[in-house]
């Protein structure tokens, strides 16, 4: 009986813990189910909350370009002029007037500017004088040498037949050559006269300084009222040119090819250029010399590069990159093609850049390879194919990788 007592009290204990173990699992199913409903209320919001963006297409385009397998070695340098001169006056002297300005076309023998010529203007006076007195010595020489021939020749007859004497004789022969003597005297003073006006006309001349050939003038040295001088003999305040004037008609690139690879260049071959400020541009070239030497300290060799015809988009010391043509290189006349996008929606980076594309609702980042770029539109070479959406607007709030919605 006892025992059956025991048993009871037992079960009468475990009845308890089972119904709160029962409740804490109800409670523990009830949280989770709250979590889950959380996380979901969540990620709708997260979803709802995702930035909207406008987006573009990008479109085909065409660009110009060498054949890639022709091209045996590419090499970067700088347009250079062949004929240029920093101008300056063969005197010193103080400017006048400057008659030049930066860009503007002169032609050869043009006057550019003029010096102070009062001086010279004087000298020129003086000389004008000089020359008009030995004239009239030459005259009255010459009056002399006149007045005394008939004399002497006239006396030498009379001595002839006894009716003078020989002092007589002699006293006219010696107004004769005295006379013809003063007579050459002032003609070798006439031709001193002529030289030295000759020599001042020469000094005015060079107040007047004028373009040694046609060109554009780059850059404006000097100033009205300045002093200028050849060899600046004034010291530091005294300039030594008027301006610089370049021959547009002799522009070239100047490259240095690795002495390793010079084997791969000879005289004559076929180039395509590629400015920097206009990478899209194939420009036509050739080769017009390998200078015969190398520089040791960079291990390279100057190489000459000539175009097949000006442009006056072509400026000096613009940066260049080449590419040597193989035999039979097409020389820049195929296409290949590229796709443009709105110009705001490119980051750019000089000649590269990156576009956010939209790919399954998220941003993609990807690098490209520019072009040329006008005021709306980019031209990319490469990273982008036609058809893709890419986001325009403000880029430097984007993120690689975050949600977006399209707007539509």
């Amino acid at each position: 009986m006892n025992d059956k007592t025991v048993l009871l009290d037992q079960l009468r204990l475990e009845r308890p813990v089972e119904a709160v173990s029962s409740g804490a699992w109800r409670w523990w199913a009830l949280a989770a189910a709250v979590v889950l409903v959380g996380g979901g209320v969540a990620a709708w919001l997260a979803f709802g909350r995702a930035p909207t963006v406008q987006v573009a297409l990008a479109e085909v385009a065409t660009a110009p370009a060498s054949s890639p397998t022709s091209a045996v070695l590419d090499a970067s340098g700088y347009v250079v002029a062949r004929r240029q001169a920093t101008v300056s006056a063969k005197i010193t002297g103080k400017v006048a007037s400057v008659l030049i300005e930066e860009g503007q076309r002169v032609e050869r023998d043009e006057i550019i500017a003029r010096l102070d010529d009062a001086n010279a203007r004087a000298v020129l006076n003086q000389a004008l004088a000089q020359r008009e007195q030995a004239r009239a010595n030459v005259m009255a020489a010459q009056v002399a040498f006149d007045n005394a021939t008939p004399t002497y020749r006239r006396n030498e007859q009379q001595f002839a037949r006894a009716v003078i004497s020989a002092q007589t004789l002699d006293t006219a022969k010696a107004n004769f050559d005295a006379s013809r003597t003063s007579l050459d005297v002032a003609a070798s003073a006439l031709e001193v006269a002529e030289a030295s006006l000759a020599l001042a006309q020469r000094n005015l001349d060079d107040t007047v300084v004028r373009a040694p050939f046609g060109g554009v003038v780059t850059v404006k040295a000097a100033q009205e009222g300045e002093m200028v001088s050849p060899n600046s003999a004034g010291g530091g305040f005294t300039r030594t040119g008027i301006g610089t004037i370049v021959d547009m008609e002799s522009l070239e690139v100047e490259v240095d090819v690795s002495e390793n690879f010079i084997n791969r260049v000879r005289a004559g071959q076929r180039v395509v250029a590629k400015l920097n400020a206009y990478p899209d541009w194939d420009i036509p070239a050739h080769v017009i010399a390998i200078i015969p030497t190398a520089d040791r300290a960079k291990a390279t060799v100057k190489v000459r590069v000539g175009f097949e015809a000006t442009d006056e988009r072509i400026l000096p010391q613009m940066g260049v990159r080449v590419s040597f043509l193989e035999e039979g290189g097409s020389g820049g006349t195929s296409t290949r093609e590229v796709v443009t996008v709105p110009a705001e929606a490119v980051q750019a980076n000089g000649d590269t850049g990156s576009v956010f594309v939209v790919a399954n609702g998220k941003l993609e980042r990807r690098s490209v390879r520019l072009g040329a770029r006008s005021d709306s539109s980019q031209l990319v070479l490469s990273g982008l194919t036609a058809g893709t959406q890419v986001v325009i607007g403000e880029l430097g709030q984007l993120t690689d990788g975050a949600k977006v919605r399209v707007a539509r």
